[in-house]
């Protein structure tokens, strides 16, 4: 069978699960097309064209170079297709946004034939997608006195691929549909188990939200034909959680438009929605696709006579509802008023989603074009020797005169490019930063490859100091489609100039570490921007943003990101922390503290949270960044006092010298380099030239939180509160609860201590509370299955050296082979100690999961819905999250404990403690 006869098979098994044909990418599959259609006697040959026409991947796929060059034979006479004329061929051309068919444009554009070139020339004139060599070409000419260069150079200037683009509608009608009550986790709109179909668009669709949710979306389509759909999280934020480039690319294929009739299942222009507006990472991944977020306010805080919120019974502030957007209500968006409408009435101005900098995303079908069009601009002009003129809306600069910097405005000022020069910016302020480290996962990775791919891009930007594709959400289970997807990613990654977890070539020990302690240990510089394609990219050195895996291909390409400054939150501790608690306790305290001082208003949501940890080294501190996530905050930043950033950065450089061992480096020299720096770090810091990063004394803040560790007195859980009245309460994160609300008798049926909330001190005391129980009971029982899932390797290779791995391994029923992975999923656990490779493990729910309807206590930080455990017919699933000491003691009692039970039971072991800075962590004036 050849391998058109395969794809035919293929077509056939996809019309049995009602899917089209999947869209072709490789180079052979579309020469064999070609042979078709050029033999006009061929009984494939109708099939042929409309496969090549409108199903093939555009960009630098192999099959868009295959086609590209088919394209150029037709327009130079070499082919005849009657089907598709020398002018039809421009058109295709013009619809695959960059590579190979750039690469076309200019051979023919820049070639002999003058009305060929003129052609080619006005196609080039709304492509945005060149890189180096492509400018470097059309430098090359016009330095020769090359007319056409000139022109489109010229053209290029004046930034006409977006002027003559057709002006975003004034008005735009919209029915609604309520995706949910409360907080929508992207998991709704693209299930973590289902990532392994994320790259297969139209597959991948249908996992979104519900069948049901989906006809009830085609029927209100039928309805109203001049409508677009509106998902909205009703009392809740849309899109919490990870930062899902999959959800969003959902959404469009359901609710938006096609980009291009050529490219099939790539979709743009979504308009979501929220009582309390879009998640910040999600709403960038909206930016992505052109489309409209709208933060709706639609229900507020019922207050007295004196303005005060009225309570129930429970102290629950209670909601009024200002308008309605029940699902069907049809509702008019003034993109020019920048209001919401019913009818004539006006509902609310939704000004924020209607900025100059959105409305050129809308414009353009999607914020990379607005990126590569502004560097497209910059580079005409100076070629040409011209002032560029101003086309875009010019970056919003804000400067406030006396008003010293927050960290992180510190740090968006440093890696600042094409802003005023010597002016200091201020929060609020709209700029294009370099990025320093850049990091991909594994499930989202596939996305990332072919964003990479779809906007042209072969090499990594050379002003990254260091990119990283990990291998962590495919870790515990190595089944068949990991197989097929993972060693594919990881050679695209290892061959753009990435570091890879797995080495194509097979010469250095997989490497499963989850990817935020990765990015931790190879984030060297507190003064660094990291984007990485997780939402918990959230490193205890320089500042880190989640972001989909679009923003991360971007920064790839590119080097850069941007965004606005954020505002800041600044945390600070004050009192002493008991000798019982654990820092977790601390972490899930400042949340329930900080919902209390500010009258339930979240104010870390879509801010930075600047935390004063002053004395606790990056590993420990990571648990409270990473935690930032679950809080709803944009991304943290940890303010270290001298010393404590000296002994994180030796950290590591140690680890980074293991990979280096490994063999892991490039020839580059990536990791080298990054020690590198680490040690004139190290260097500036020890002399006093640089100190660490901390904030200007006279810096302004959204607001101040102070934690009090003398009134954390027992363990605190977040609890998804799953059966809570209110439907927009459940699976939140803001239900933190000590340890005697549960009365010592809530039932555990499995206990979760891993992911990238633990480290090593998590696991010794894992150990040491194993010792104890086996020094005053001679052995220790399980009385409920406890999966333990080390982050890294190098941790374990740590334990093993002292001896707590081993002391793990005696009591262990279960115990990870890197030789023989686990092919399918464990679906039942027996009352015993699993030891699981380094990775996500139980908290991506991709792979392993609990089983149906158990109640699950973890380290883990998600807690939504279906995604450690689902539900079962007999009850709601739920995933409690608490510490490790308490955990551990569940799992072996079989139910949460009382506090004398916990406090007997860590009594003498060496929790991860935290005392706060005496020192002032500022910097006077700036």
């Amino acid at each position: 069978m050849n391998i058109y006869q395969d794809y035919i098979q293929e077509i056939e098994e996809r019309k049995t699960q009602g899917l089209h044909p999947k869209p072709i990418d490789g180079a052979d599959l579309l020469s064999a097309i070609i042979e078709q259609i050029k033999d006009t006697a061929n009984e494939y040959r109708a099939d042929s064209l409309k496969f090549f026409i409108y199903n093939t991947l555009p960009g630098t796929t192999s099959a868009a170079g295959v086609k590209a060059k088919f394209l150029k034979e037709i327009i130079l006479g070499e082919s005849a297709v009657a089907e598709i004329t020398p002018t039809y061929a421009f058109e295709l051309l013009s619809h695959m946004k960059g590579g190979p068919s750039i690469g076309v444009l200019l051979d023919l554009a820049l070639g002999n034939d003058e009305a060929t070139a003129k052609q080619a020339a006005e196609v080039l004139k709304t492509q945005v997608y060149l890189y180096d060599a492509d400018t470097a070409r059309l430098k090359e000419a016009f330095d020769a006195g090359n007319v056409i260069a000139k022109d489109i150079l010229e053209s290029y200037a004046k930034a006409e691929f977006f002027t003559k683009l057709p002006e975003v509608a004034e008005e735009i009608k919209v029915v609604t549909f309520i995706a949910g009550e409360g907080d929508i986790s992207t998991d709704l709109l693209s299930p973590g188990n289902q990532a392994h179909s994320r790259s297969d668009r139209e597959l991948h669709g249908k996992c979104m939200i519900t069948p049901e949710a989906q006809e009830e979306i085609k029927a209100l389509q039928a309805q109203h034909p001049d409508a677009s759909v509106m998902l909205i999280a009703e009392k809740g934020t849309m899109g919490v959680g990870s930062s899902r480039m999959s959800g969003v690319n959902n959404v469009a294929l359901w609710t938006g438009k096609q980009a291009s009739p050529y490219v099939p299942f790539v979709n743009i222009a979504p308009i979501v929605a929220g009582t309390n507006g879009i998640s910040p990472i999600f709403l960038t991944t909206v930016d992505v696709t052109g489309g409209i977020g709208i933060d709706l306010q639609n229900w507020v805080k019922k207050t007295d006579e004196n303005g005060n919120p009225v309570r129930n019974e429970n102290g629950d502030i209670i909601l009024e509802e200002k308008y309605s957007v029940a699902t069907g209500t049809v509702l008019t968006i003034n993109t020019k008023e920048k209001k919401l409408y019913n009818g004539e009435t006006e509902l609310k101005d939704i000004s924020k989603s209607f900025t100059p900098q959105k409305l050129e995303f809308i414009k353009a079908g999607g914020s990379y074009a607005i990126v590569f069009g502004k560097k497209i601009q910059t580079f005409a002009a100076k070629t040409l020797g011209i002032t560029a003129p101003t086309v875009f809306a010019p970056s919003k600069e804000i400067s406030i005169e006396g008003q010293g910097l927050t960290a992180v405005e510190k740090i968006f000022n440093r890696n600042a490019v094409g802003v005023t020069e010597g002016k200091l910016l201020h929060a609020g302020s709209d700029v294009r930063v370099e990025v320093n480290i850049v990091g991909s996962q594994d499930t989202t990775g596939l996305m990332t490859a072919q964003e990479l791919e779809s906007m042209a891009a072969t090499v990594i930007s050379p002003i990254v100091d260091g990119a990283y594709q990990s291998g962590c959400h495919t870790a515990s289970v190595w089944d068949k489609k990991a197989q097929a997807n993972i060693p594919k990613l990881m050679k695209f990654m290892n061959e753009f100039g990435v570091i890879t977890a797995r080495d194509p070539k097979g010469e250095y020990h997989a490497m499963t570490d989850v990817i935020h302690k990765v990015l931790n240990d190879i984030t060297v510089d507190e003064w660094a921007i990291i984007i990485g394609g997780d939402s918990h990219t959230r490193m205890s050195k320089g500042v880190a943003f989640g972001a989909d895996s679009g923003t991360v291909a971007l920064a790839l390409a590119t080097g850069e990101a941007s965004m606005p400054i954020p505002e800041s939150v600044k945390v600070t501790f004050k009192g002493d922390m008991k000798e019982h608690m654990d820092f977790r306790d601390v972490v899930h305290a400042t949340q329930a503290q900080m919902l209390k001082q500010f009258d339930g208003e979240n104010v870390f949501q879509g801010r930075i949270i600047e935390v004063h940890i002053g004395t606790l080294p990056a590993d420990q501190a990571f648990t409270f960044t990473d935690w930032t996530a679950e809080m709803k905050a944009k991304a943290s930043i940890c303010i270290s006092e001298d010393d404590t950033l000296i002994e994180s950065l030796e950290i590591a450089k140690s680890r980074i010298q293991i990979m280096i061992d490994k063999g892991m480096d490039n020839h580059n020299q990536v990791l080298q380099g990054l020690i590198d720096k680490a040690n004139k770090r190290i260097e500036e810091i020890r002399t006093g030239d640089k100190p660490a990063l901390t904030p200007d004394s006279n810096a302004k803040y959204y607001a101040e939180v102070v934690v009090d560790l003398d009134i954390i007195v027992e363990p605190m859980i977040a609890d998804p509160d799953v059966n809570n009245d209110d439907v927009s309460k459940r699976y939140t994160h803001d239900t933190i609860r000590d340890l005697t609300f549960y009365g010592g008798e809530k039932k555990v049926d499995l206990g979760f201590v891993g992911s990238c909330m633990v480290h090593k001190g998590d696991l010794k005391i894992v150990s040491q509370m194993l010792k104890n129980i086996e020094k005053k009971n001679g052995k220790v029982e399980f009385n409920a299955p406890l999966v333990v899932a080390a982050p890294t390797y190098n941790i374990i290779d740590e334990l093993k050296a002292e001896g707590d791995w081993e002391f793990l391994e005696k009591y262990s029923g279960f115990e990870f082979n890197d030789n023989a992975p686990k092919g399918e999923a464990r679906t039942q656990y027996e009352n015993m100690m699993y030891l699981e490779r380094p990775g996500c493990n139980l908290c991506m729910g991709n792979q392993e999961k609990a089983e149906k309807g158990d109640t699950v206590l973890a380290t883990s930080t998600r807690l939504f819905q279906g995604r450690v455990v689902e539900d079962s017919e007999r009850k709601k699933g739920e995933s409690l999250l608490a510490s490790t000491p308490v955990v551990v003691l569940s799992a072996i009692i079989g139910r949460i404990p009382s506090i004398e039970e916990y406090k007997a039971a860590v009594a003498g072991i060496d929790l991860t403690t935290f005392v706060p800075s005496i020192k002032e962590l500022v910097t006077v004036g700036h």
